[in-house]
């Protein structure tokens, strides 16, 4: 090994040679355990940012720990281009609106800009060195995907747990089509409380309800009060007239009714929310829409119509304050629900929708979710408030141009439903004509499914699912799930439902969560803040494996802030590796053998055993953080600091055990480093250990036949350092030699090699303490305890103490004619030796004659 370690030229020659060599591909060797990854496909919506690359780095460190075991890993790599984010991508990438298009006309620009940034995908992926195996892709639109899509449509279909209804859906007037509970999300937004005042029908009076949506007036259908709100009980039975708008509503009584919010009176509209939908149905209510599928207002609004619901706001408490209906207003800030893909507010809005049966089955999703193994154990909660909170069905269908297709037909009089066989799929209705004798009498479904409907069966995607059996059976169950935390409530909880319903069984073994990145100050990424760092932007000035490194920087689960210092911290253990490297290499030769080992050797292999215990067992339980920083300080302390030095000095005589230990052990570090630092790795490995892979090695294991005290071995070396010590104070060489050394710790069997090393004629181990004399040399107020009781005394203590005019007994202080408590002060002392020879302090004390 010769010159610097340059990262930008090794790194592309080892991702060529694995990509040409094959290196990480799955095998399907019968021979071997498999380890199935089901792995996330990224939504084709834009550019990847680093939480994709994060979450893809902690599962690669647990690919390649899995695949060094002896593992036949399956890590594929997919890509989720349908539905509605790859739909808006394209809207802000050509600069046009769906709507503009015929449905396959714009479809093929979808496919078109998502091949675009998929290369994107793929090139900034092997950037990072995942070690995907990219025989094994898919996409979510391919034909194939597609044909599995609707098998399962299908296969639900068949079982009952699928049905259509007409009933209030979610709605998301931006795109334009309903969407699924798992797709909104609470937002804060400022708004105001409205106080609107209506007359009694009756003409004796009139009732003020509290609104924060005055646009929704044209949509009210009734009143309602609390049971027990006295003041308006009177009123339930009687009717209300709507003010702005000709027509009267009844006042009902309903124990949801919230009391303590505005007047305590409010009005149930068709749909503001949740409740007026609940409303709606248990009190047979009138439909009356007023607001469309764009969010705007409909005829039903009269004089607003045509206005947005924003606009119409605005229009009807202009109206409403001039005709002195509104009472009151003020300012608040409240959580609303958005679509998590724009961040528009939802409405409901009555549609025909096609749903999965979830409801029903919240206790069983709920026991499937506790078979898996959780890391961390902590994010199971958030999949059991999500399932626990579920208030909906599971709405699968899209009115969107981009989406696998519903594979169904209607008859155009009755209604009746049919569905495609299943040797048509993959199939288009509104291209192929239904699976019956008179086509002519049916029309095609034209909605899409939802993309969760879809990236929901990854596991049975990858396995080979036919819809009855799987062609790839060894990949089912898989054995990891890695994601996002914010996706659980997505990804993870269709994923169970969807495996469970075809197969019986749990999709999983385990599910491994990640946390977010942050910027350097803990706040979330954002465009519109500026914070955003980009994978490219880091490889720029840092190597991949200083990336690397730096992901495995917090425990999984937990968000990791971007900080550049941890990058440079990668880079600095890049070089003492590179450097550590170099120096064994020049130290040893390849194939050294010796037949028994000294002290010193054995030491050195008995503490490489127990950290390689330890990073297995982290590696194993997904900590990649403490396998990382235990794996560090034993490289940077143990080997380099405190062996590699002794090495390099007992070296410069033949001397094989020192020369077989020193490369067995940087063996085994380098293995160990392999998943976070492949390719410098990789380099040094095939310099100086073997011509294959480092990463189809096999990981290190532990000797078991060493004896050794690591304690005795742990002293020495401190003995070594305080003697280090010793010489620099004193102006001598390392080489210089010392006459006698007294050490005052056991490290028996290792006096040959601290001789050896440190150049000392004879050591003697001391079982008595040194010969030491304590003696005060400060006392300092602790000014928290103390000052608050003596107040303007403190500098009269202060004054006695720096005089030494003070006196200490039974722990008490006695100064200034005060007596302190223990708490109120600190005694610092100094040791002084007083026997012969040179003292040196240190964790094991030692004297030098």
């Amino acid at each position: 090994m010769d010159g610097e370690y340059k990262p930008r030229e090794i790194e592309d020659k080892w991702r060529e040679k694995w990509q040409q060599k094959g290196t990480y591909e799955y095998q399907n060797d019968d021979d071997k355990e498999v380890y199935a990854i089901d792995t996330p496909p990224p939504t084709v919506s834009g550019n990847l940012h680093f939480g994709h690359t994060y979450g893809n780095t902690l599962t690669d460190f647990k690919a390649r720990f899995e695949r060094m075991k002896g593992k036949d890993v399956f890590f594929p790599f997919g890509f989720d281009n349908n539905g509605i984010a790859s739909e808006r991508l394209t809207e802000r990438e050509l600069n046009i609106q769906h709507g503009d298009f015929e449905r396959f006309e714009f479809q093929k620009k979808v496919r078109e800009v998502c091949e675009q940034y998929e290369q994107k995908f793929e090139d900034t992926m092997k950037e990072f060195a995942f070690s995907m195996d990219w025989n094994n892709t898919y996409k979510t639109i391919s034909p194939k995907v597609q044909k599995i899509s609707q098998l399962s449509f299908i296969d639900l279909y068949q079982k009952d747990r699928e049905y259509r209804e007409k009933a209030p859906a979610i709605w998301c007037p931006e795109c334009e089509t309903a969407i699924s509970q798992v797709e909104t999300e609470d937002m804060e937004k400022s708004s105001h409380f409205n106080n609107i005042e209506f007359d009694l029908a009756s003409g004796n009076g009139s009732i003020t309800i509290s609104t924060t949506r005055p646009e929704l007036l044209p949509a009210c259908v009734a009143i309602f009060v609390h049971p027990d709100d006295d003041a308006n009980q009177p009123l339930v039975g009687e009717k209300a007239e709507v003010p702005l708008f000709d027509y009267e509503v009844p006042i009902l009584e309903d124990e949801r009714v919230d009391m303590e919010t505005g007047t305590g009176v409010v009005m149930s509209c068709t749909f503001g929310d949740q409740n007026d939908i609940e409303w709606y149905q248990a009190h047979d209510l009138d439909l009356r829409v007023a607001i469309d599928e764009t969010g705007t207002m409909t005829d039903l609004a009269e004089e607003y119509e045509g206005l947005s619901t924003h606009e119409a706001r605005k229009e009807i408490v202009n109206d409403l304050e001039t005709k002195g209906r509104l009472t009151d207003r003020w300012a608040i800030d409240h959580t609303v629900q958005v679509h998590e893909r724009c961040d528009t507010e939802v409405e409901f809005l009555v549609t025909e929708q096609w749903y999965i049966e979830v409801l029903d089955k919240k206790k069983k999703y709920l026991k499937l979710g506790k078979e898996m193994d959780w890391y961390p154990e902590k994010m199971f909660t958030r999949y059991k408030n999500w399932v626990e909170g579920l208030e909906w069905d599971w709405c699968i269908s899209r009115q969107r141009d981009s989406g696998i297709p519903i594979p169904v037909w209607y008859h155009k009089e009755t209604g009746e439903e049919v569905v495609a066989d299943r040797d048509q799929l993959p199939v288009d209705p509104l291209e192929e004509d239904p699976p019956v004798e008179n086509p002519e009498m049916y029309e095609p479904e034209t909605d899409v499914s939802d993309t969760w409907a879809t990236s929901s069966l990854t596991p049975l995607i990858n396995a080979g699912w036919d819809g009855e059996e799987l062609k790839r059976p060894e990949l089912y169950q898989m054995d990891l799930r890695p994601q996002g935390h914010d996706i659980i409530s997505f990804w993870l909880f269709h994923t169970v439902i969807k495996c469970y319903e075809h197969t019986g069984k749990v999709p999983f073994d385990s599910v491994m969560i990640n946390g977010m990145v942050l910027d350097e100050n803990r706040e979330k990424m954002s465009k519109s803040v500026g914070n955003v760092v980009t994978p490219h932007e880091v490889l720029e000035d840092y190597p991949v494996d200083a990336a690397r490194y730096w992901s495995a920087g917090s425990k999984v689960g937990d968000d990791l802030p971007f900080k550049e210092k941890d990058l440079v911290g990668g880079e600095r253990v890049m070089r003492k590796l590179w450097n550590a490297s170099k120096l064994v290499d020049q130290l040893t030769e390849k194939d050294v053998k010796a037949s028994k080992f000294e002290e010193v050797d054995r030491w050195m292999l008995k503490k490489s055993d127990r950290i390689v215990e330890e990073v297995t067992e982290h590696f194993e339980q997904h900590e990649f953080s403490k396998a990382r920083d235990k794996l560090r300080d034993f490289f940077w302390n143990n080997f380099c600091d405190d062996y590699l030095e002794i090495c390099k000095q007992r070296l410069e005589n033949e001397n094989n055990s020192a020369e077989k230990a020193l490369r067995l052990t940087h063996k085994k570090i380098l293995q160990m480093f392999a998943p976070f630092m492949p390719h410098i790795t990789e380099e040094i490995w095939r310099e100086m250990h073997s011509s294959s892979s480092i990463h189809r090695s096999e990981w290190p294991k532990p000797e078991r036949n060493v004896k050794a005290s690591e304690k005795k071995g742990d002293r020495a070396m401190k003995v070594i350092g305080s003697l280090r010590k010793y010489k620099s104070q004193n102006q001598l060489a390392l080489n210089d030699e010392v006459e006698k050394v007294q050490v005052f710790g056991d490290i028996s069997g290792f006096e040959s090699a601290v001789k050896e090393v440190m150049h000392v004629s004879k050591i003697e181990i001391m079982e008595e303490s040194p010969e030491l004399e304590r003696q005060i040399k400060e006392i300092k107020l602790d000014y928290g305890n103390a000052g608050p009781k003596y107040g303007d005394k403190v500098p009269k203590l202060e004054e006695a103490l720096e005089n030494n005019e003070f006196m200490l007994e039974d722990g008490r202080l006695e100064v200034a004619g005060e007596r302190l408590k223990p708490e109120m002060f600190e005694v610092i002392e100094e040791k002084t030796f007083t026997g012969e020879g040179s003292f040196v302090d240190g964790t094991v004390p030692i004297v030098v004659k």
